[in-house]
């Protein structure tokens, strides 16, 4: 499946205006030709949208939606996919799928049209109501309601709905509660999960072979972003601090390569070990356009690949099973596919790549080589000199203008985007799969793809790790209680980036948006998620000290100060060795002169001077007085 590609005779949408795609021109530009004005224009891809609709920000309502709210979105878009999937609908296509899921016509309609509006899962989400949280019946009718359809509708002897009504009227007289309208039974009835009806009402195998997923097969990697592979490993390099140039360790590379060109199409490097984070800005990095990450590190070539992938191939660690990954993928119709154990063979192409990499670290000041005998007696961590967005900086140069490149053999000798451009573009036998296209609101993917924090907020704001943070985005849920449960705070979700933990995001729930919220006190410097978890570790090795937010930015203060300190000391030791090996040498340059320029000695006898007149005697030609 091929979805959202910008290809000639396309219609798109450029600055609210209707136009055709009549060329591609290279790999980041169109030209188009405008509907209304037949005006030709060269435009960016980053332009154009295959939406009339404006961009609108992006929702994140498949966090806040529970699991059974979001199997059934699940459930509808695996109903659609089959329509999607072909390049052109018809009624007997959707005829079909109503027929088959037991729907009308035009439901199925409307949840082609809400996922195409969007390309989310989440979009297929049951709306909610306009009168949500407004009571609409009484508290105890609705406990009644509730109990009967879970104890007496929902068994294997299928009761109807007349007999669940009376049932309930029946119930509702012996406590002495006003008997609710049949209409309303019938709503509740309407608003079961189908899934659940069947699979407690007939059988679950029923329920799974008539809502289960569809599994057909999986596209081949025959285009780019068909298939990408995500793995992690180690670097061979040390890499030292971005203030005083200290060693801190081995940092950890992920990457994602597209199978079909060997395009590496994201990145991540970071100081943790593998994690979902790593894992999730990895793919985030892959999606999103390169552009300003080029630009900011001063890379004047292209990287040209970028947009949704259909399908991941992943190892079987659990980082790579985390719920917050697994939603993410599914919200942007993304397949996970994780490989089968004990079959490394599913896994080739990024582990060559993890090879090659390597192989190119062991030329960099602080490498620690492959293994020990490598290594040899070589002094890595005095020799190390990259901060970690340095390395990053590197591994991108190499990336753009050594690996893209240069020609691979499992590609036939080709180079990655030499056959990139070959696939977007088309040959003579064979038509371009042409540009993806651009998602519209990365900072809101990359936030979709970082694992969430819930947490009550206070009169003070929310803290987390020991931080505390406020906005008046927060003040209308200071004291909320939770909505299952009025005896509980209620829990909000929150995201933060581990390299700048200054700010986080807030989603809020009315709008299902990120909202910015800073430190409480904004003296505070920015500080990463690791000097945050060294001040609280060492805090913790000091046995009568409170851990507390002052404690902890005190501390971070303090390690920052015994950096400096320690850079100072090893300066100031290293310009005493060199004051004290200078004067070494001098002093032995001076013996050694003193040797060459010493005075003969002549074999002359001694005679004797008694008789020797004044006169005799010559004079001092030179007379050296005691200072």
């Amino acid at each position: 499946m091929i979805q959202n590609r910008i290809r000639p005779g396309q219609l798109v949408f450029w600055r609210n205006q209707s136009a055709i795609v009549h060329e591609l021109k290279g790999l980041s530009e169109v030209v188009i030709r405008t509907i209304e004005g037949n005006i030709t224009e060269v435009v960016r891809v980053i332009d154009l949208s295959v939406s009339p609709t404006p961009p609108q920000t992006s929702k994140s309502s498949h966090l806040v939606a529970n699991d059974e709210q979001w199997d059934l979105a699940v459930q509808r878009y695996e109903i659609i996919r089959p329509i999607l999937e072909q390049p052109s609908k018809t009624l007997l296509d959707v005829e079909a799928a109503a027929r088959a899921a037991g729907k009308s016509v035009p439901t199925i309609y409307r949840w082609i049209k809400r996922f195409e509006e969007t390309g989310l899962i989440s979009s297929l989400l049951r709306p909610a109501r306009t009168d949500k949280g407004l009571p609409r019946i009484d508290t105890e009718q609705d406990a009644i309601i509730n109990r009967e359809i879970e104890s007496y509708y929902l068994k294997l002897e299928r009761p109807n709905a007349r007999k669940l009504y009376d049932k309930i009227v029946s119930e509702c007289h012996s406590v002495n509660v006003a008997v609710p309208h049949i209409n309303t039974v019938y709503r509740r009835i309407k608003d079961l999960n189908d899934y659940q009806v069947i699979r407690n009402r007939f059988s679950p195998k029923q329920a799974k072979e008539q809502f289960g997923p569809i599994t057909g097969k999986f596209p081949n990697a025959d285009f780019p972003n068909a298939v990408v592979q995500i793995d992690h490993t180690p670097v061979d390099v040390i890499i030292v601090d971005e203030q005083h140039r200290l060693p801190i360790g081995r940092p950890y590379l992920t990457i994602a390569i597209d199978v079909a060109t060997r395009m590496i199409s994201g990145f991540r490097i970071t100081l943790d070990h593998p994690s979902a984070l790593s894992a999730g800005l990895c793919i985030a990095h892959a999606i999103g356009r390169k552009e300003h990450w080029l630009a900011k590190r001063d890379i004047y070539t292209e990287w040209p690949i970028y947009g949704k992938m259909e399908k991941i191939h992943l190892d079987n660690a659990k980082e790579f099973r985390g719920k917050m990954l697994e939603r993410a993928c599914a919200e942007y119709g993304i397949i996970i596919e994780h490989r089968p154990k004990g079959q490394p063979n599913y896994g080739p192409h990024v582990e060559r790549a993890f090879r090659t990499f390597m192989e190119e670290t062991h030329s960099l000041p602080g490498t620690t080589f492959s293994n020990v005998k490598e290594k040899q007696n070589y002094n890595s961590e005095g020799r190390a000199c990259f901060t970690l967005s340095e390395l990053e900086t590197w591994f991108t140069v190499f990336l753009v203008y050594c690996y893209h490149h240069k020609a691979h053999k499992g590609i036939s000798k080709m180079a990655p985007i030499q056959l990139y451009n070959q696939m977007v573009h088309g040959t003579d036998t064979q038509p371009g799969v042409g540009l993806p296209t651009p998602i519209e609101d990365e900072e809101t993917l990359r936030l979709h793809f970082t694992p969430y924090l819930e947490r009550t907020i206070q009169r003070y704001g929310v803290e987390i790790d020991q931080v505390k943070y406020y906005s008046p985005v927060l003040r209308k849920w200071i004291g909320a209680k939770s909505l299952s449960d009025n005896r509980k705070a209620r829990k909000f979700i929150f995201a933060r980036d581990p390299r700048d933990i200054s700010q986080i995001y807030f989603l809020d729930p009315d709008t299902n948006t990120f909202a910015p919220v800073p430190y409480l006190n904004n003296t505070r410097p920015a500080i990463s998620i690791w000097e945050l978890n060294a001040s609280i570790k060492e805090l913790k090795n000091q046995p009568h000290s409170e851990i507390n937010e002052e404690m902890i930015f005190q501390g971070i203060q303090r390690m920052r100060a015994l950096e400096q300190e320690a850079i100072e000391k090893t300066r100031l030791a290293k310009q005493q060795r060199s004051t004290e090996k200078r004067k070494r040498r001098m002093s032995e340059r001076r013996e050694h002169w003193k040797g060459v320029h010493a005075p003969a000695t002549n074999n002359l006898s001694v005679t004797d001077t008694s008789n020797q007149d004044d006169d005799d005697i010559e004079p001092f030609s030179d007379i050296q007085l005691e200072s």
